[in-house]
């Protein structure tokens, strides 16, 4: 069976409807993006530093350290409750109000930090509000698109979500933190030319009203026989698992996760590839908070310090990951294949690594040596680090949305994505707080940190050739019994 779709197929069905989904639910992405970018330019202003008592006298050395860190990483402990909340949410309310709450409370979260005045407890509780609306987002964004995409182009529209990632941090970095309020109401406000999942009405019994959607968004009459065709995976996929379901609540969809082999094979699988993505260091090196850390010593040989060091930390930085992620959502995630796609970006990801992690280890023995040979070797190693940037928006980036929204059988669609993610959020907290301490003198350090990651980003590859199976060009449905 062929699995991966002609380049022109991918746009066949591309209507208004379904690019005010690509656009107002892809773009909900950008919420991360953003306070990643603005966080990183807010925290070292002298204004916000003296505000907030950064370095204040009475705190030594580890006390600010701290409380940069709490403000900073505030976000990404609301995203926690915010996954888990999500499903809840989705089940309830369906797909588009849920959109509608969680930029609600990104707003209010926003509004709450920009009216704090000095009070570093609002901040924190700002911040956290922020992040339940934007840990929901990783869980509602992608399982929509998923839903609602024609199977030749699936990949593509799920792609948007990580990709807009990168715009919020290119945006993030030059304009101010009202940007937020702005994008969280006009998506607000596209929500409203998009169609309910299809696949949610479907769950609840609309099954009229899910084929007019469905007509709607693929541009088709509702007795289409692409439509009814669609429609009739959704309706076996539903009398199966309702054969075999435990009950209809919440609290049984979670007995259902569990308590099936399937469904507890298709979590595992998941998370292991949540666990490989992570720690292969990209994500980690590639953070606009974290670089200066890891190779400082790169930058100065070329007087790459201050705003300059910013601008291609954040701007540039995600200009590039912009780039190589929309070439992979138009080129290759739907035209070659989910799992060529992923190894090729692991591939760059793996040769950059390996480069980086021995132009440390050498550099070492170097001590300060600035020979034409030592700076272009540095050279080498700035160029890496960008690809180390294009191959996780290529391979890993892209593929741990796709991968979450197309796993999981309906019934149980949003309460597996919504623990996932929330695994994801963990992960990514648990990154920012042992990456430093893995780079010190006394572990690791720089060079057996990289070596580490090499390690972790050969093991995905083995992952992703051995266990990824293809998904592309199949519908919702087809996928989710390939990992049954």
């Amino acid at each position: 069976m062929k699995t991966t779709a002609p380049f022109y197929s991918i746009f066949r069905h591309f209507t208004l409807r379904l690019t005010c989904a690509a656009l107002f639910f892809g773009l909900s992405g950008m919420s991360r993006g953003l306070d990643e970018g603005l966080i990183s330019t807010t925290v070292v202003q002298d204004s916000f530093v003296n505000e907030f008592g950064l370095q204040a006298k009475y705190l030594d050395a580890s006390q600010q350290a701290n409380r940069l860190s709490n403000i900073t990483s505030m976000v990404h402990i609301g995203s926690i409750p915010g996954a888990l909340i999500a499903f809840l949410l989705c089940e309830r309310m369906g797909m588009l109000w849920s959109m509608r709450q969680l930029c609600t409370l990104w707003m209010v979260g926003d509004i709450v930090v920009i009216t704090a005045s000095g009070k570093l407890g609002q901040i924190y509780a700002g911040r956290f509000i922020m992040g339940l609306g934007i840990g929901q987002a990783g869980v509602v964004a992608p399982t929509y698109l998923a839903e609602i995409a024609p199977r030749s182009a699936r990949g593509m529209l799920v792609s948007v979500f990580g990709m807009s990632e990168y715009i919020g941090i290119m945006v993030g970095w030059i304009i101010p933190q009202s940007i937020q309020i702005i994008v969280a109401g006009l998506l607000i406000m596209g929500s409203f030319l998009c169609e309910e999942s299809p696949r949610h009405l479907c769950r609840v019994g609309k099954w009229d009203e899910a084929r007019k959607a469905l007509g709607k968004i693929w541009g088709l009459p509702d007795d289409h026989n692409e439509i009814s065709a669609e429609l009739e995976g959704i309706k076996g996929q539903l009398e199966h698992e309702q054969e075999c379901s435990l009950y209809r609540s919440c609290v049984g969809s979670l007995k259902e996760l569990f308590l099936s082999r399937s469904n507890l094979r298709r979590l595992l699988f998941v998370i292991s590839s949540q666990i490989l993505s992570q720690w292969s260091g990209a994500n980690s090196l590639t953070n606009a908070n974290k670089i200066e850390a890891y190779a400082p010593e790169i930058f100065s040989l070329f007087g790459i310090d201050g705003q300059s060091e910013k601008l291609f930390t954040t701007a540039i930085f995600g200009a590039v990951k912009f780039v190589a992620s929309l070439l992979c959502a138009i080129l290759l995630i739907d035209h070659i294949g989910r799992k060529r796609s992923l190894i090729s970006g692991i591939i760059v990801q793996q040769v950059a690594m390996l480069y980086i992690a021995i132009y440390l280890t050498v550099n070492a023995s170097w001590s300060g040596d600035e020979s034409p040979s030592s700076k272009r070797a540095a050279l080498g190693a700035i160029v890496f680090i960008y690809f180390v940037g294009i191959g996780w928006a290529m391979g890993w980036n892209t593929i741990q949305y796709l991968l979450n929204a197309e796993i999981f059988p309906l019934q149980v669609r949003a309460t597996g994505s919504s623990l996932l993610m929330c695994f994801h959020y963990v992960n990514r907290y648990g990154l920012s707080k042992a990456v430093p301490s893995m780079l010190l003198q006394n572990s690791l350090q720089p060079e057996g940190s990289f070596w580490f990651f090499s390690t972790m980003t050969f093991f995905g590859l083995l992952w992703a050739w051995i266990l990824l199976p293809e998904t592309a060009g199949r519908t919702l449905e087809d996928t989710n019994g390939l990992f049954g």
